[in-house]
């Protein structure tokens, strides 16, 4: 069998998903929920090595085509365990997530009660002492470049409008939920955006 490449073995995993791995806190045989999952761009590998995924979108395109994916690489895995539903009204059991995915979705937040209900839904999937993943929009690092649109509302020099949250915000959250896994870490794209990513082990 040839070898495969890089592209075929992770397909477009995020860089900061894919160092969680290298650290070994996601791990084969664990319970996977990728949360507003997409194409499934995060879910390659994990499909691939035998992880028991699990993923949610409200886009029921996206949906079929991480099902035409499950069922290339994982085949054993069944179609219900992709559903089109919203990251706020998943369907899934309580705690029964060993690892939570929500990667790049929660700055898509209406408002302060949206990211907040997205959040309760995704912490109450996940297990107890279960690891949570997600890379979101931030203001960290861009103060002064943003334009205020109301609430925690902003409008980026790239033209994007996100819920960008503050480190203060999310150090709030975290201590409500459980600890951080990893220091927050924050890259700014120069004079248009920011990304956190935010890692945090659910207490037990």
């Amino acid at each position: 069998m040839p070898k495969l490449t890089l592209q075929q073995q992770f397909g477009q995993i995020d860089i900061y998903l894919f160092d969680q791995l290298l650290k070994g806190r996601v791990l084969p045989g664990m319970r996977i929920l990728d949360a507003g999952c997409g194409s499934g761009r995060n879910l390659v590998y994990l499909l691939r090595e035998g992880y028991d995924v699990h993923a949610a979108d409200a886009d029921a395109a996206e949906v079929e085509k991480v099902r035409v994916l499950a069922r290339e690489l994982a085949p054993a895995l069944p179609a219900s365990n992709f559903r089109v539903e919203p990251v706020e009204r998943m369907s899934f059991g309580d705690a029964c997530a060993d690892v939570v995915i929500c990667n790049t979705v929660l700055h898509f937040a209406r408002d302060d009660a949206h990211f907040e209900a997205m959040l309760h839904e995704l912490f109450r999937i996940l297990k107890p002492g279960g690891l949570f993943f997600s890379r979101l929009g931030s203001s960290v690092g861009m103060e002064g470049q943003l334009q205020p649109l109301g609430g925690r509302r902003y409008k980026s020099p790239d033209g994007s409008e996100r819920y960008l949250v503050a480190e203060a915000l999310l150090a709030t959250h975290t201590q409500r939920l459980g600890e951080l896994a990893d220091p927050l870490k924050t890259t700014v794209v120069h004079n248009l955006r920011a990304m956190t990513t935010w890692v945090v082990r659910k207490k037990l």
